[in-house]
């Protein structure tokens, strides 16, 4: 029997015998189980092998497919990446620091509800998001950015105000990305937290630089290879490895169950430390089990993941590059298999590594999980210091996967929204694409100082998302009517916006001094608080929006968002017209995607979580079957996210194949059709309709 780690701790013994936790009220007690030396090498490390990467990848490319260096090929990448690439790169951009974290963090509070809800609640936004996608294509085929197409249709005062949105959205995303990632650096290595913020942004701002949109694109499917592989191994080790006292569904099961049928220790009113651990019945949750979909705390917390995820996607410019990026055909699907596979990573891995922490009762505080560090506990237990590496590892690949979109597209806003619309509306390419990459490398710099603040400031991860909906949410309903809805007005949509963002900071406050009688950061960051809060966000601005555009309609014919000006002398990669890019299948594709989203959406928030109810508390089987599920989506995932892009990729992949091994580079300049280069300066806003429209869903 191993000794204890705490001699002379004041928690209870291990319920299941592991005689090495005896005592202890925190799993990591501030000690790492890797060696600074080994952090900041990961670190370090890890930018400068992506760099290299990531540029002999855009280098081959060039070589031998002979692929544009334009500001349109930095910025847009060239708009013909296809369905498996968009797919992993939503994957990747998707995977926060909060997925990995904050997702095992909600199952260890509520149990099987937590991951689901994380998963089903932040799915959904990708899925519908495929819809604007479709209307892109369709509509704004030349954009660069959404404020582009909110400028082109309500003139210079929206987009004034929703580029504030954007750029807002950005620094919660990259805050939310660094707050993660130095907490479990620093729990995992000891590595300074202040070093950590700064570090990791500079690997990051490197390969961006260099290699823009396409440089982002293919360390993101790295990325997600990675984390899908990762996804597989811990589950697999949960519930199918040699892990007492874990190793089967039937077992983890039993566990759980003894674990809330145990009383909370008596010592737990005198002791913080001990009470911190929460341990004994799950509160609100029907019969005090963490396998029920009945609890209270995770359906308000599937409630604010919902509202406050439509804010970081639909106002979020790196999920518009996407969109943009893509042939028409794969627009919709890259984000319609990208959501589904997505949805693995917060259902499998929380399902596992976060059950997985009380089933072996492991002294995880509630302090350290609202910090995020319930799966590098579980991993560290099941694998020891090869699983911190591990989850390490998994952790920056999923920081720095997101921290490359946010950076390019906050370049994006950069360059194309302030610079070439207010500064310099005469930009060349070349003047672009240098604006594009100070603007990563500012922004990068600018990251690492704003998470140092709210670290000093006392801001957890779990607060700051929470928090978003209330900031961000107010933009959410005028972005998706600017290219769904015809009659949508620009006074609407900043009045909507405006008045959402107020409602939701009052109702925020309001809540905390009434419900707890004090408006503090902790009151602040209580579940009530956040919900009233994103609800009135989003829902005020919503109603605020469509009243006023109802009262005075636009009547508008997007004939403006399809006249906006390409960069005069980067031209896009001419390419055969394939039939399913053609407008007739994008008219069929819109439609198609309206049914296949909100019918998705509608399985994921209503039908499925309403089938669990009649099950009560789970039983064994059950919940066997709840397993199974989730390592099945989590396996088919990973064989998608590697087998699509790879086949879709095959032709390029041989192109560089065999110029490397015949040493025969392309010569042959890559070809530009000089007929859709748009002349003409950025177009005014118009408010009436131009010609008549071509089809009714353009209404």
């Amino acid at each position: 029997m191993a000794e204890t780690q705490c001699p002379s701790g004041e928690g209870p013994a291990n319920l299941f015998g592991l005689t090495q936790y005896d005592y202890c009220t925190s799993f990591f007690g501030g000690e790492a189980p890797l060696s600074q030396s080994a952090g900041y090498s990961m670190v370090v490390l890890f930018g400068v092998i992506f760099s290299i990467i990531t540029s002999g990848l855009i280098w081959l490319e060039w070589k031998f497919v002979g692929a544009s260096t334009s500001s349109e090929q930095f910025n847009t990448a060239g708009r013909t990446v296809k369905t498996g690439l968009i797919a992993n790169v939503i994957v990747s951009q998707w995977t926060w620091a909060a997925t990995l974290l904050q997702s095992s963090n909600v199952a260890w509070q509520y149990g099987v509800s937590g991951p689901f809800w994380y998963a089903a609640g932040a799915t959904v936004q990708i899925i519908l998001f495929g819809i604007l996608a479709v209307e892109i294509k369709r509509k704004a085929p030349n954009a660069h950015t959404m404020l582009e197409i909110v400028r082109a249709r309500w003139g210079n005062t929206a987009h004034k105000v929703f580029f504030v949105f954007g750029i807002v959205t950005n620094i919660i995303v990259t805050s939310m990305l660094l707050l993660g990632g130095a907490s479990v650096m620093n729990a995992l290595t000891g590595m300074d937290l202040y070093a950590a913020c700064m570090l990791i942004p500079i690997g990051v701002v490197l390969y961006t630089a260099i290699g823009g949109l396409k440089a982002t694109f293919m360390a993101s499917c790295i990325n997600s290879w990675y984390v899908l592989v990762m996804l597989c191994l811990f589950s697999l080790c949960v519930y199918a490895g040699n892990y007492y006292p874990l190793g089967s569904p039937s077992n983890v099961y039993n566990d759980l169950q003894t674990f809330t049928s145990t009383p909370a220790p008596a010592n737990a009113t005198e002791y913080p430390s001990v009470a911190d651990l929460k341990l004994g019945p799950v509160q609100d949750n029907k019969g005090g089990s963490f396998v029920t979909m009945y609890s209270q705390g995770g359906l308000i917390f599937g409630i604010i993941n919902i509202i406050g995820n439509f804010g970081t996607v639909f106002v979020d410019q790196s999920y518009y590059m996407g969109a943009i990026a893509s042939k028409p055909s794969a627009s919709w699907k890259g984000y319609l298999l990208g959501g589904l596979m997505w949805f693995s990573i917060p259902f499998t891995l929380a399902t596992s590594l976060g059950l997985a922490s009380r089933a072996a009762g492991l002294p995880v505080s509630a302090t350290e999980a609202g910090n995020g560090l319930v799966p590098p506990a579980t991993a560290t237990f099941l694998l020891g210091n090869a699983g911190s590496w591990l989850i390490s590892i998994m952790l920056l690949m999923a920081v720095t996967s997101t921290a490359n979109s946010e950076l390019i597209a906050v370049s994006a806003l950069i360059s194309y929204d302030l610079y070439r619309t207010y500064i310099n509306p005469k930009a060349t390419g070349e003047q672009i694409k240098r604006m594009s990459r100070w603007g990563i490398i500012g922004f990068g710099l600018f990251m690492g100082v704003l998470a140092i603040i709210l670290f000093e400031i006392g801001l957890s991860l779990g607060w700051v998302y929470l928090f978003m909906g209330i900031a961000i949410g107010g933009a959410v309903a005028p972005i998706y009517f600017c290219l769904t809805w015809s009659k949508a007005s620009a006074t609407g949509a900043i009045v909507g916006a405006i008045s959402g963002l107020i409602s939701g900071l009052v109702c925020w406050l309001v809540i905390a001094q009434a419900h707890f009688g004090e408006i503090t950061v902790d009151t602040l960051g209580e579940n009530y608080s956040m919900l009233g809060g994103n609800l009135c966000a989003i829902f005020v601005s919503a109603i605020v929006c469509a009243v006023i555009s109802f009262i005075k309609p636009q009547d508008y014919d997007w004939q403006t968002t399809r006249e906006i000006a390409l960069v005069e002398e980067d031209g896009l990669e001419k390419e055969v017209d394939a039939p399913e890019d053609s407008s007739q299948a994008m008219n069929r594709a819109a439609k198609i995607m309206k049914y296949a989203g909100w019918g998705f959406s509608a399985v994921l928030i209503i039908i499925w979580p309403v089938l669990t109810l009649p099950a009560g508390v789970f039983s064994v089987g059950y919940f066997t079957f709840w397993v199974i599920l989730s390592l099945i989506w989590g396996l088919a995932a990973t064989i998608a996210g590697f087998s699509v892009p790879l086949w879709e990729s095959r032709d390029t992949l041989w192109s560089i194949l065999k110029g490397l091994v015949t040493f025969s580079p392309n010569d042959e300049p890559t070809n530009f059709d000089k007929d859709i280069l748009a002349q003409q300066a950025f177009p005014t806003k118009s408010f009436g309709r131009m010609d008549p429209p071509t089809d009714d869903s353009d209404k």
